[in-house]
């Protein structure tokens, strides 16, 4: 089975995930989603499935160069349109395994959930 790895290339979580999955002969395509977007189902999906607390990445420089406006009141719905509008906000990476996702990286997570 091939997986998708979502995230951007110059992020170094993202650098390490692929080079460990790699290591390991897991075969996957990475999707830029700065360069390729990603989709309101997909973002609603990972929000659905793990939060809009764990999925909207609030400690980059992006979330935290917002207006306080838009980092105030944020919820569900509030989460998705901002990391649709600034996919850079999306923790990274997102490792879609078809019937479920892991949202950021952990060896130990990985190994578990591809052994």
């Amino acid at each position: 089975m091939t997986y998708t790895l979502y995230g951007i290339p110059n992020c170094d979580t993202v650098k390490k995930a692929r080079v460990w999955l790699d290591g390991r002969g897991v075969a996957f395509v990475f999707h830029d989603y700065k360069k390729a977007g990603v989709d309101r189902a997909a973002v609603e999906g990972w929000v659905a499935e793990h939060g809009w607390e764990t999925v909207l990445n609030r400690s980059g420089t992006t979330f935290r160069a917002l207006p306080e406006a838009d980092r105030a009141g944020i919820d569900a719905a509030k989460a998705v349109d901002l990391m649709l509008a600034q996919p850079s906000m999306i923790k990274r990476p997102i490792l879609d395994l078809g019937d479920r996702r892991i949202v950021g990286f952990k060896p130990e997570i990985y190994e578990a959930a591809l052994a």
